[in-house]
Parts: C-alpha cells; structure tokens; sequence
C-alpha cells in the first residue's frame, strides 16, 4: 500500500466513511454556495445542504471530490439514505450515509453532527466552557482544544504533534483540558497538579506536562505526589506551593468540570481533540493531515 493511499483511508476514516479505490476529479463547486434551504419538497435534506456538509468533511483535501446520486427515503422509517461517489487520485468509489428525521445527524459507521455548519454547537460549547491553559493567539481563528490524560500512552505519543502545529501554525490557539480516565490509578493527581501549574503560570504548564509524559512509564500512585511536585519545581513554579493546591476541593472540582466538558461532547477516550468544533481522535492522526485540518478552519472561519 502506497503512502497516498494510506492518507486517503486516514481522511475519509475522519469523516466516518470506509474507503476502497478512487479516480481523480476537481473540487464540488455545488458545495461553496451558501444555502438557507435545508429540505427538499419531499421532507428530505436538499441537495445543496447535503453537499455543504461533505464540503465541511472533505473540503480540506483539494484531491477529493464527490458527487450525489440519491438521496431518498430510507427503509427505516424517518431516516433519510443518501448515496455519494467520491472521487480522489486513485478512483472512486460509492458511499452511503443516513440523515437521522430531525436532520441533525448522519450516521456513517459512526453518529456525526449533521448539517451545513455541522461543528458550530460543539464550537460554541466549548468556547463558553473550556476551563483549561492556553497558548497562541488569543485571537487566532482556530481554536484545538485538546482532552488527554496525563497516564495515557497515546497522549504522550500525540503530544509532539500537537507541540509541532502550536510552534509552526501562527493560525490556531491550543487549549488543554484534562480528561483523566478512571482506569489510570494516578491520572486524577495528574490532572489537579497539571490544574495548579495552569493556573499558576502557562509556560511552566507546558513544561510540566512534558516532563510528566517524559517519565510516565516511572510514575506510580505511590510516588506520584513526589514527582509531580518536583516537576512543577523544574517547570519553574513552586512545587509546595502546587501540590497545596492540588489537595483543594476547588481544583478537583475543576477537573470535574473539565471531565464532563468532554463527557457532554462524547468524548470517550484520550487523547481527543477539537478543531473549531470537529471532533478527532488525535492519536494517530499524520501532521500533514492536521495541517490541512487546520489550515481549511481558518479558511471556513473568515
């Protein structure tokens, strides 16, 4: 398998849809038009609407087009079926996806927010609730906002990623939320220690964090307090200081608040991210891919 190939199955697993072989083909220009109309005289999406929600999926890949062949009354009572052949430098190939009765949702292997502006509820939400430290603009016009567990092996591996796109990408701000998982014996102590530093200062966070995916395999709950004020000692705050504040019921109540942030968003695993709104799973994803991701919101965003 080439690596095109294996970049093409990474953006349409994003989008929730499987993927075999594809054709060349331009960028839909039926899916910049702007529309109000979400229905059709049937009672089903429009062709218009449905073609803004696959620019917003795919829209960030110039490589990949699609067409609409059928959008029809399912035979599952109030589901809408819609039938696309998209379109990419090695082929094509035709998908299928349901529309739920409300029109709020597709289902496409997975449950995805559906619509002509499908991320803008989550956006919105997590604009007036994240809680966490930040860096880059504040006036950037993409926003990641990233849950993950300080005790999570995949977390670690997706940090440099995420480190990478805030030192190369002028464009996007990156917010950190803690989503300690209930397996990790140490993850909660993490996440009020990283709570404390936060707050104390944001570039000593960023350093502690580092330091905590740097010596995770050596941490255990007996002597996670110990090392992780001597982290925040090495970030550059005092770490007395932190773990004092790690032991208040205020800073658990934080993590909480930033635990059912995610949980509202269906955020079930770590690490998971937030691009304007679009939800991902970070692990994994190639920094060509982020980039683009990226690169696409802000464009959306003007």
């Amino acid at each position: 398998m080439d690596r095109r190939f294996k970049f093409l199955m990474i953006v349409l697993a994003l989008a929730g849809i499987s993927w075999a072989q594809q054709k060349p083909a331009a960028s839909h220009p039926a899916a910049k038009a702007a529309t109000t109309k979400t229905e059709s005289a049937t009672g089903l999406p429009s062709e218009a609407l449905v073609n803004a929600f696959m620019e917003q999926m795919f829209g960030y890949d110039s490589s990949l087009s699609w067409k609409i062949t059928s959008i029809r009354p399912s035979e599952a009572e109030g589901l809408a079926e819609v039938d696309v052949t998209i379109q990419g430098p090695q082929g094509g190939q035709a998908q299928k996806f349901y529309v739920s009765p409300d029109g709020h949702h597709a289902l496409a292997g997975q449950i995805l927010p559906f619509g002509a502006h499908p991320f803008d509820a989550a956006r919105k939400q997590l604009e007036e609730t994240i809680n966490g430290p930040a860096r880059g603009p504040a006036t950037a016009p993409v926003t990641v906002v990233e849950f993950s567990d300080l005790q999570c092996p995949h977390c670690k591996d997706a940090q440099p990623t995420l480190d990478k796109l805030a030192s190369d990408a002028k464009n996007v701000r990156i917010i950190f939320q803690n989503f300690p998982l209930p397996m990790h014996d140490w993850a909660m102590k993490a996440a009020e220690y990283a709570d404390c530093v936060g707050r104390s200062s944001g570039d000593a966070f960023w350093k502690f964090i580092e330091s905590v995916y740097a010596a995770q395999s050596d941490i255990t709950a007996a002597t996670a307090d110990s090392k992780l004020t001597g982290f925040a000692d090495s970030a550059g705050v005092k770490g007395a200081d932190v773990a004092a504040c790690a032991a208040k019921p205020e800073t658990a109540s934080r993590v909480e608040h930033s635990l059912e942030l995610g949980k509202s968003l269906d955020v079930n695993s770590t690490p998971t991210i937030f691009i304007n709104g679009r939800q991902l799973t970070a692990g994994g994803i190639p920094y060509e891919v982020l980039q683009k991701l990226v690169d696409f919101a802000a464009k959306e965003a003007k």
